[in-house]
């Protein structure tokens, strides 16, 4: 059976001594993910980790932007159900990484966060629109598809840089 990208449910990296707790929350309900999250996150605080990061895929990218306050950064990627409205009031680094075939999020409207995100010195971001790709490109790909992988693996370096650096 060949595994998909989307099937992994969590792995942790350690890269430079920080250490990366990569959650993938499988669902559909929302309100269910921030209960879910609220846990992780109180779980994380209870053993001392007081710097936390988020990535959030698809509807976790709304999911993580109702929680940003708690989060130290986070990374939001092929975002949906998000709005202008939502990026007003981040004051922590965020990094948007968005696709170029978008029906959810599109150019324009990552292009409109971005100008909200420049108008705030206090949080460094990020915002990235990678060419040729579709909604989902960074865990739904063909393993086959060379330059698919390399899209894939080129937004996962992004926020690994990201998270890394900022």
């Amino acid at each position: 059976m060949q595994q998909s990208p989307a099937d992994i449910e969590g792995s942790t990296i350690t890269k430079g001594g920080n250490t990366i707790v990569n959650l993938i929350m499988l669902g559909t309900v929302i309100d269910k993910g921030f209960e879910d999250a609220k846990q992780v996150i109180a779980a994380l605080k209870d053993k001392g980790i007081s710097a936390i990061g988020a990535a959030g895929f698809c509807w976790g990218g709304k999911l993580f932007n109702f929680l940003f306050k708690t989060f130290k950064l986070q990374c939001l990627l092929h975002l949906s159900f998000v709005s202008v409205d939502d990026f007003k009031e981040v004051e922590a680094p965020i990094a948007i990484l968005g696709a170029e075939i978008e029906h959810l999020s599109p150019p324009e409207l990552v292009k409109q966060f971005e100008e909200i995100l420049s108008s705030k010195p206090e949080a460094d971001s990020l915002v990235k629109i990678y060419l040729g790709v579709a909604h989902g490109w960074t865990v739904r790909y063909n393993v086959e598809d060379k330059k698919a992988v390399q899209s894939a693996q080129e937004a996962h370096q992004d926020m690994l840089n990201f998270f890394v650096c900022v």
